[in-house]
């Protein structure tokens, strides 16, 4: 397992990870199998989503915040319950096929750090399993 640090600049952002996560996998030396990241805090998240328009990823931040607005009467006294019910609904982790020694994204597909009670110093993890 690799575990990679990132920082983030704002409170709410998706992060292309895509080629720090295809360095691990390369690095693994696994020809076949899955590769899965994992975000370990409840305030951030991961996704795979378009990468060919940048704009794509302001979209979801932007309706994200629309519907999880950042003060909505939550009863979670830290002042980041949003950031919490956003991470919820987006997830801890995904799964990605390896063929090849490659991550099998799709042609649109980028792999996405999501912050959502930026900025922070925060890190994932990356684990490359091989195919029996």
């Amino acid at each position: 397992m690799i575990e990679i640090k990132i920082s983030t600049r704002t409170q709410s952002e998706l992060v292309d990870i895509t080629a720090q996560v295809s360095r691990a996998v390369e690095e693994s030396d696994v020809s076949s199998g899955v590769c899965v990241v994992y975000v370990p805090h409840t305030t951030a998240a991961v996704t795979i989503n378009e990468g060919a328009d940048p704009a794509v990823r302001q979209d979801i931040v932007n309706e994200l915040d629309k519907v999880i607005p950042q003060s909505d009467g939550y009863q979670h006294r830290e002042g980041n319950a949003a950031a919490h019910i956003k991470a919820a609904l987006t997830g801890s982790s995904v799964t990605i096929p390896v063929e090849g020694g490659r991550l099998t994204l799709g042609t649109w597909q980028t792999v996405y750090f999501c912050e959502y009670d930026g900025p922070r110093s925060r890190r994932f993890t990356v684990r490359v399993i091989a195919a029996r």
